[in-house]
């Protein structure tokens, strides 16, 4: 049985196994100098080269087989250069600097993202199977259209189906975006993936599982991970170049002087550990810094791409509003103050657990507002909520509901799009109305100014809400367009289309944006509120619940960025400048190493800036 070659790449602890041998045998071979036994440090340092130099040639083997050329062929040339004419030291010292940085490269790619084990997570493993009037628990692939199923309350539906008996109120936000619950009566069609919020409910299962809406978003995350364009390490995009100036620069000093130890310390000097060390520490720093801001970058690449700014497309529900309903206006009828009107329908709303009721109760308690608790209350699944407080009757609920209770004319609604009526009745009377609405995050208008400052030539918003919904909640903030009605699949079209303006870094919070998240060149999630499978699919995450921590994270990016460019172009200018005075024979290899190890040292001081960086919007 032949080894497979080249051998698979190197884990990060097989990386940091390599620098150790590399560091101990240039530490071992130094000491045995010191004591008088030169033969056996030079056996030690050939050795110690060896494992780095068999692991490098199978990275550009591999490389080379997917059409890459890299620098690390130089860093091959002057090892093999090296021990070939017997300049092992200077080889010895070449090895700690290349496995040194591929250690720290592994470190940066080491925190890229997780396998999307939240979304995977969240699709129920069993589903509660009515037959002959028994519930059965049974695995999901168990289920076939037709099978009659139980949806507990707080449950998540596990197939595609429709309602059989009793009334679904149904939190689509995961799905749809949709930032209130709906309902769904019987006959009515029921999504996977979506929890449900009211009393236990039946439905009909019309899919297999693995046919479902919920498998299907699953499944598009997967294969956009796998179509993402791959953005080139930045090193590698000056690459070619840098080598065939090496190679020439060696052959010429050897060609002309007939001395092969001009062109070995050519080689030596010419190690790009400017651009293998300088670019890692720059962007690492960054990742560092950029995570003090509660800005978590997934690793060097997502940062590079971060810094790039292009078109920006920004979901609706829970990113550009908060995603949950807020008080907006209070309006009694007459006779009825407004704190009156607001305190009593609060009070009865502490018996139920409806996202609205929660908002009136959160408003009134905002207001200081004493909620005495309701008395004989009664919920009428997604309808509204009757019983006594304090001795008075009240009612609280959708208009047509409460004006059915007190046969009475319903109030009227206003037609602004987004904006959700509360009825309510006091003592068998229509007392007023209460108006709430999924509102903008404060200083909306002013982030996406700053975005445009950065960069952003392109801003649009992506959302699977109402058209109407969406243009009366972004009225007035310049963006470029606006998208609504969109399905999952139809963001990811969207983000791949924009492709044609530049970079697309997508922001969202929901299950329906993992797979533009993912299609993006930077998907952005709201991890704070955000769905798990958003944070998962995402290149960044925000760690605060505030979608202007973006802004710093922008800003770090950009500066660890050009901060790297900065190194590497004065790295290759000092590389270059030793290149030349190893050809002409002012430096031997081991010179040449020292002054290359020097140069190292100036550029990660240099690239280590990052981590003093200040951002204006911070």
């Amino acid at each position: 049985m032949t080894a497979a070659w080249p051998p698979p790449a190197l884990t990060g602890r097989g990386k940091r196994l390599l620098l150790a041998v590399a560091l101990l045998a240039l530490v071992a071979g130094l000491a045995l100098t010191l004591a008088g036994r030169d033969a056996a440090a030079r056996a030690i340092w050939f050795l110690g080269v060896l494992p780095v130099l068999a692991a490098l040639v199978a990275e550009i083997v591999q490389g080379l087989r997917r059409g890459e050329v890299g620098l690390d062929i130089v860093a091959a040339l002057s090892m093999s250069a090296a021990l070939g004419f017997g300049e092992t030291l200077a080889a010895a010292v070449v090895a700690v600097m290349y496995s040194g940085g591929t250690f720290l490269e592994s470190y940066a790619e080491g925190r890229a993202r997780r396998e999307m084990h939240a979304l995977l997570g969240r699709v129920p493993r069993s589903a509660t199977r009515i037959v002959d009037g028994r519930l059965d628990e049974v695995p999901l692939d168990a289920l076939a259209p037709g099978d009659r199923l139980l949806i507990r309350q707080g449950a998540v539906t596990p197939v595609d189906g429709t309602v059989a008996r009793g009334l679904a109120l149904l939190d689509l936000s995961a799905l749809t975006g949709e930032s209130l619950p709906v309902r769904r009566e019987t006959g009515d069609e029921v999504l996977s993936g979506a929890t449900n919020r009211g009393e236990a409910f039946e439905m009909l299962a019309t899919r297999p599982a693995a046919d479902s809406t919920y498998a299907g978003i699953v499944r598009l995350v997967e294969e956009a991970h796998r179509s993402r364009a791959p953005m080139a390490r930045m090193a590698d995009r000056w690459s070619l170049g840098f080598l065939a100036v090496t190679v020439t620069i060696a052959g010429l000093a050897w060609a002309l002087t007939g001395d092969p130890i001009r062109a070995v310390a050519v080689l030596v000097v010419a190690t790009p550990c400017p651009l293998i060390l300088a670019v890692p520490v720059a962007l690492v720093a960054g990742l560092s810094r950029a995570a003090a801001q509660g800005v978590l970058i997934k690793g060097a690449r997502p940062l590079e791409a971060l810094a790039r700014p292009g078109t920006l497309i920004l979901d609706k529900t829970g990113t550009l509003t908060h995603g949950q309903p807020a008080l907006a206006l209070v309006e009694p009828a007459p006779g009825t103050t407004e704190d009156e009107l607001l305190g009593l329908a609060a009070a009865l709303d502490q018996a139920s657990q409806h996202p609205v009721a929660q908002a009136l109760v959160a408003a009134a308690r905002d207001r200081g507002l004493a909620l005495p608790l309701p008395e004989a209350a009664e919920e009428v699944p997604g309808e509204g909520v009757a019983g006594r407080v304090g001795g008075r009757d009240v009612i609280v609920g959708g208009p047509d509901f409460v004006a059915a209770a007190l046969e009475t004319e319903p109030p009227e609604t206003p037609a602004e799009a987004g904006t959700v009526t509360v009825a309510v009745g006091i003592d068998g009377r229509l007392a007023g109305r209460i108006l709430l609405a999924d509102r903008l995050r404060d200083g909306t208008a002013g982030f996406l100014a700053a975005l445009r400052r950065l960069g952003h030539r392109r801003i649009l918003l992506a959302t699977g809400d109402r058209a109407d919904i969406a243009a009366a909640v972004t009225r007035g903030l310049g963006l470029d367009g606006v998208r609504a009605g969109l399905t999952p699949d139809r963001k990811v079209l969207l983000v791949l289309s924009e492709r044609k303006n530049g970079p697309v870094t997508m922001v969202g919070d929901g299950v329906n944006d993992a797979p533009a998240l993912a299609a993006a060149d930077v998907g952005v999630a709201m991890g704070a509120r955000g769905a798990a499978a958003s944070a998962e699919a995402a290149d960044v995450v925000l760690l605060v619940d505030r979608l202007d921590r973006l802004l710093p994270g922008i800003e770090i990016a950009q500066g660890a960025r050009r901060i790297a460019l900065q190194s590497v172009v004065a790295g290759i200018g000092l590389s270059l400048a030793g290149m030349m005075a190893a050809a002409l024979g002012h430096l031997t290899p081991v010179e040449g190493a020292i002054l290359q190890e020097a140069i190292d040292v100036a550029v990660i001081v240099n690239a280590l800036r990052v981590l003093r960086l200040k951002p204006r919007y911070a």
